[in-house]
């Protein structure tokens, strides 16, 4: 049915306001769990390196009454480094958007800012878990795949570990299905190496595949919450619990196998904003972090890797 003649809608109207939340709905996810998970320390230099420490074997030791005592064989430390790698984020805003009104947000350039903030954190993770070598021009950071030890994985047909003493990228193998005996495998590994793992971190279709791990376990159905459990947050291997994280950023292939206490990021420059010489008509942010990541024990973890 028509409007009666000479209505006046807003079709025709010229001074409507326009109806625009003052919210901004972000999706892309901001989670960045190796980062939130490592101990923050300090750097000195674009080289950082620390030492391992290994004791002898277990041996028998029993001595004669009396005898004369003979110095043991002393085992060095070993020493280890990374190159420190520098993330950098730049948000630039001219002075009209600067000023003018606008929705979500009270300045346009601090809104900017907090998203290549947040940006340059998620390029991070992605370093501190995918990078398999470390470099000098540019610098960069060995990550959590270029520390993996021979010992202590369980890798597809032709896969050939890293070795971060020479500096050598790991030769990835033929992939194949997560299975509960891979990572009871690296568990025991890791044991024997001397290590004692507590986080699981892989990501979103191995944390589903992980979740049908059943141990020694039995599901149940909460019937009276009309709620079905699906899911398993922690794994108790014969060796310790194993706390799972999924991780969107870190390759799909690869299950790292961690001890909390023996991972940490160094920063030779903590994340900082630092307001830009002004140039013309704008103004501009530069977000800057130098780190590395400091294995400070190899064998204390290890991974299922070379997963479809």
């Amino acid at each position: 049915m028509a409007a009666p003649t000479n209505t006046y809608t807003s079709a025709a109207a010229v001074g409507n306001r326009e109806d625009l939340a003052d919210v901004i709905y972000r999706i892309s996810p901001t989670e960045t769990p190796l980062l939130s998970l490592a101990e923050r320390v300090s750097a000195d230099n674009t080289l950082h390196e620390w030492q391992t420490q290994a004791l002898a074997t277990p041996a028998d030791n029993a001595q004669a009454e009396g005898d004369d005592a003979t110095a043991d064989a002393a085992i060095p430390t070993v020493r280890l480094g990374n190159r420190t790698q520098i993330a950098r984020k730049t948000a630039r805003v001219s002075g009209t958007q600067q000023e003018v009104n606008t929705a979500g947000r009270k300045k346009e350039l601090a809104y900017q800012v907090s998203l290549k903030a947040l940006e340059m954190k998620r390029d991070m993770e992605f370093g501190l878990t995918q990078n398999n070598v470390s470099a000098t021009a540019p610098r960069r950071s060995r990550g959590m795949v270029g520390w993996m030890d021979a010992a202590n994985v369980d890798a597809g047909a032709g896969y050939v570990a890293p070795n971060y003493i020479t500096n050598v990228a790991q030769t990835d193998g033929t992939q194949r299905a997560f299975t509960e005996a891979q990572l009871k495998n690296v568990a025991q590994k890791i044991y024997i190496s001397g290590g004692n793992p507590n986080t699981l971190m892989l990501g979103p279709s191995q944390k589903q595949t992980f979740s049908t791990f059943l141990g020694n376990s039995t599901r149940f159905d909460e019937g009276e919450d009309k709620k079905v459990v699906a899911a398993t947050d922690i794994y108790v291997t014969d060796f310790g619990a194993l706390k799972a994280i999924p991780n969107r950023i870190q390759r799909p292939r690869d299950a790292f196998v961690i001890e909390n206490e023996k991972v940490a990021v160094a920063y030779l420059r903590p994340i900082q904003k630092t307001p830009l010489a002004k140039t013309g008509d704008s103004d501009a942010v530069m977000i800057l972090a130098e780190y590395c990541l400091e294995n400070r024990a190899p064998l204390a973890h290890g991974g299922v890797l070379d997963l479809l």
